[in-house]
């Protein structure tokens, strides 16, 4: 039953319900499958759509009622701008009885149902055009009650897809907001470069719903280089130099973005792979006046433009990550500059303490040498010769002292203590506590029942050296748990077995999250494990265990 049909008061109430569901609906896609259906259901037609187009005529979403599944199916694109379709005004409606007797019509597409009267009308969000509303086949043709209607609806929800679009685009202002804060932690708290880069690209693209990511970074020869790909096309374009006069440049040196709205029909493009791509996004990484690299977020071919929100977005959030580069940089040039003075440090300790001391036991050799050599009998050089020695133990004594001042405040800790601190650190950054076994000889060592001999026995069979290399190796495989595996449990085993050459240290990092990504290129961390490894005589691996799930780090060295 149309509205025109309906008791005195009931279509208005209708109208009512209908708006006030269109004003409730904050999801955009659901919001308008709800406004087709209100104007089919009110207005009486078979048939409704709404269609949004690009600003070249274009259909970018289409939305259908009534129409049967398996013929939507058969109609390969959804209609354009053109024909009847074109006609629609941008203020008021277009109503015929038969659509097929306007001179604009050019016939249907195969398969496509027939339709007779037609009820068309632009819908306008901020004065603007965003979509057309499309209504056929009303049995014995639309009315001027018809047109109330729509006009009124197209009101409602132009309302409603302000209200909706507001309501996203905050959403993904705050998604952006909380991207920067965690590469701003990541960076700050130590991670290495090339993760928190890829981080960066990946977090970018997932956001701006990109299908690629690029980050153009100064490379060789002062050229913009495509560093870090995520998504789509990543062999192609990874290792592209930019041309100078680009848009990559053009950002990297006004510190201000750009968005293209195809880059397939972009007149000026000189590099091939980038035009299988549609939209894109340039935005600057820079801070403090400085460009560190550039952000490219690429779309398909045919996918919605990028909008003045998503490049506003996207620089606030390019300056927050090169803003914790800067600062990153800064602490590690702290750290190089800290590195420095305490090997000035080292070598005032060293000439001061040890190296003057050996230069008056050489003396005393010297006069040792020159009296022997005079014929003065061995006894009376007994004495010179003593001194020297205790000069030399002295000698021996201040370089232990200032070799022991440069170790680790970890030397004086037992090696099963310092694998306990570095479990319980993980808990934070997995989000639970990981399982820490640790055996010699088969022998399982127990927090509750530790027996010193144990603990002792461990540091004693694999030295300082060594020692080190196992708490680095199980740092960095619960690190990456805890940033790759999106595990619920992860289990650590250090099992030494035997002693000297014939005896080995094994660990493994076992968890049971998402497993290794094939895409993953850039392992650094994994790169430091194996050459752990080889310095030892080694082997490091990382794969599947054998439960199928998750991922196995095993690392295995000789005892020295």
């Amino acid at each position: 039953m149309t509205i025109d049909e309906r008791p005195a008061g009931s279509g208005t109430s209708d109208l009512l319900r209908a708006v006030l569901s269109l004003a409730a609906d904050l999801d955009l896609p659901s919001l308008l499958e709800r406004f087709v259906e209100a104007s089919i259901e009110l207005t009486g037609a078979r048939y409704g759509a709404i269609n949004i187009l690009d600003e070249r005529g274009s259909s970018m979403t289409f939305v259908q009622g009534g129409v049967e599944e398996s013929v939507v199916a058969k109609l390969a694109n959804s209609p354009h701008s053109i024909g009847v379709l074109g006609q629609i005004p941008a203020h008021g409606v277009l109503r015929l009885d038969d659509l097929t007797h306007h001179p604009a019509f050019n016939g249907f597409p195969k398969d496509h149902p027939p339709m007779g009267s037609f009820l068309g009308a632009a819908v306008r969000v901020r004065e603007e055009v965003f979509g057309y509303l499309y209504l056929s086949e009303k049995a014995g043709g639309f009315n001027d009650a018809d047109e109330e209607v729509v006009t009124a609806l197209g009101a409602a929800v132009a309302v409603a897809i302000q209200n909706a679009q507001l309501y996203a685009e905050a959403g993904r202002r705050e998604h952006w907001l909380q991207a920067g804060q965690k590469i701003t932690t990541l960076l700050l708290e130590g991670a290495d470069e090339e993760e928190a880069l890829t981080q960066i690209a990946t977090t970018a693209r997932e956001i701006a719903s990109a299908d690629t990511a690029l980050l153009v970074l100064p490379g060789l020869n002062e050229e913009l280089v495509v560093e870090i790909v995520d998504g789509h096309a990543h062999e192609a374009l990874l290792g592209l130099t930019m041309p100078r006069h680009g848009r990559s440049w053009a950002a990297y040196k006004s510190g201000v973005g750009d968005l293209v709205p195809s880059l397939a029909s972009a007149n000026r493009l000189s590099l091939a792979p980038m035009r299988q791509f549609g939209p894109a996004l340039y935005t600057p990484l820079r801070a403090a006046g400085h460009s560190v690299g550039v952000l490219v977020l690429l779309r398909t071919i045919g996918a919605a433009a990028f909008a003045q929100s998503d490049l506003v977005a996207a620089q606030s959030f390019a300056a927050q990550a090169a803003l914790a580069f800067v600062l990153a940089e800064a602490r590690h040039a702290q750290d190089v500059a800290a590195l420095l003075d305490e090997r000035e440090r080292i070598a005032r300790d060293l000439h001061d303490l040890a190296i003057q001391q050996l230069f008056a036991t050489g003396m005393q050799l010297e006069t040792v040498r020159r009296r022997a050599a005079r014929g003065v009998e061995p006894a009376e050089l007994t004495s010179i010769i003593e001194e020297a020695l205790d000069s030399v133990d002295s000698t021996v004594r201040q370089i232990r002292a200032i070799v022991h001042a440069l170790r680790d405040p970890d030397a004086t800790t037992s090696l099963v203590e310092r694998l306990r601190r570095e479990s319980s650190l993980a808990r934070r950054g997995l989000g639970f506590a990981p399982s820490l076994v640790i055996s010699i000889d088969g022998r399982i060592i127990d927090s509750a029942q530790d027996e010193q001999d144990d603990l002792d026995r461990i540091d004693d069979i694999i030295g300082a050296d060594l020692a080190d290399d196992i708490v680095a190796v199980v740092r960095e495989g619960l690190a990456n748990a805890a940033r790759h595996a999106h595990s619920s449990s992860v289990a650590v085993r250090v099992t030494v077995a035997g002693s000297g050459p014939t005896g080995q240290v094994e660990i493994e990092v076992e968890d049971d999250g998402a497993g290794l990504s094939v895409a993953r290129d850039r392992n650094s961390g994994t790169q430091n494990l194996a050459a752990r490894a080889r310095r030892h005589g080694g082997t490091f691996s990382l794969g599947t265990p054998p439960s199928g799930r998750g991922t196995l780090l095993s690392w295995q060295v000789p005892l020295d």
